[in-house]
């Protein structure tokens, strides 16, 4: 049974010790996104239709913190044909007011096309997931906000700073006390209709970390949904920063196709 509990500087206490929302939510950052050093994984995206029709898609990513909250990824797909050995490679700047860097390489045209920061809630590859879905919000982005919490969740609301700036008009997620992974996302549209919903279905615990092995975004007003299932997860495998640039856009390192 949820308890709602009144809002301030002492938000919610576990094993004696107690959090700001602020500290929630930068906690749950860290687990969802920062792991180890470094990592990689094998991922494979389903996308259901409202209509039952699938489509799949199966890529590697590449993630490397590089200092101060900031981060590279690489992420280079490997089937089906139509997008096979495209890339897309995440800058992100951790850095309030700064704007995450992003690249998407297109080998049939031979082109590197810059994402504008505008484009980063738009659909990555097609499926219900959106670029920044990747390598996550910036914290500095939304105001956040403890609205309750259940034996085992804190819930957390979190409105943008800049309505303006993206589709929706706050999101409450569903974040576990002993792990401080996000387990769920609610989004509610403009009118305050709840219309995406993102959720992590299954977790293992992967050389001591907490990891996400299964995620869904279901679109409530499409009626799609996509699911990614992670496979071969590593952390602490020491990449090296260069394989973050462009020269390797166009041709992918090992770490990436192997």
């Amino acid at each position: 049974m949820k308890r709602f509990i009144t809002i301030g500087l002492l938000l919610a206490a576990t094993n004696g010790f107690a959090f700001t929302v602020d500290e929630i939510v930068e906690k749950a950052n860290q687990a969802a996104y920062y792991a180890g050093d470094d990592g990689s994984a094998d991922v494979k995206m389903v996308i259901t239709e409202a209509n039952g029709g699938t489509r799949t898609r199966e890529f590697r990513i590449l993630r490397k913190n590089t200092g101060d909250g900031n981060q590279k990824f690489y992420v280079y797909f490997k089937a089906p044909a139509d997008v096979n050995r495209q890339v897309f490679l995440v800058w992100k700047n951790a850095a309030q007011g700064k704007n995450d860097q992003r690249w998407l390489f297109l080998p049939d045209l031979n082109l590197v096309k810059p994402i504008a920061p505008g484009d980063k809630r738009t659909s990555f590859v097609g499926s219900d997931f959106v670029y920044e879905d990747v390598s996550g919000r910036a914290l500095w982005e939304d105001k956040h906000e403890l609205t309750g919490e259940t034996d085992t969740q804190y819930i957390v609301k979190n409105t943008p700073v800049n309505p303006d700036s993206v589709e929706f008009s706050y999101y409450n997620v569903w974040i576990d006390k002993d792990t401080f992974l996000p387990r769920k996302a609610e989004y509610y549209n403009k009118e305050g209709k709840l219309y995406r919903v993102v959720e992590a279905l299954k977790v293992e615990t992967i050389q001591g970390f907490p990891t996400v092995i299964e995620s869904k975004v279901s679109d409530l007003d499409d009626g799609s949904n996509t699911v990614n299932t992670f496979s071969n997860v590593k952390y602490n495998i020491g990449l090296n920063e260069q394989l973050f640039t462009e020269r390797f856009l166009r041709r992918p390192p090992r770490e990436a196709t192997k």
